[in-house]
């Protein structure tokens, strides 16, 4: 499991899974700051639930300092727990950003 910033966009790669999501959660928070930012989730490689809450926690702290976050390249099997949980229009994903 990796975690990046280039610039404005956040690459998480490897597994996100419930043995590592806390520390990738805190990891991804020290990222954000005052920019808009764009988290590329096509390098994960291994997926489960805590996926979401991770993007969700994400997503409430970035609101909190009143900056936006869009997620970008989403593997397809964590598209399919969102619209399994019903969280599909909560969290902001853009298919129109790519690498």
């Amino acid at each position: 499991m990796a975690i990046q910033r280039e610039g404005r966009r956040i690459y998480v790669r490897g597994a996100v899974t419930f043995d590592n999501v806390v520390e990738i959660t805190r990891q991804g928070m020290a990222l954000l700051d005052e920019d808009d930012l764009v988290v590329d989730l096509a390098e994960v490689i291994e997926l489960d639930s805590s996926a979401i809450s991770m993007l969700f926690e994400w997503l409430r702290v970035a609101h909190a300092r009143n900056q936006q976050l869009y997620y970008v390249n989403l593997p397809e099997n964590l598209s399919s727990l969102m619209q399994l949980y019903g969280v599909t229009d909560f969290i902001p994903f853009d298919t129109n950003i790519t690498k």
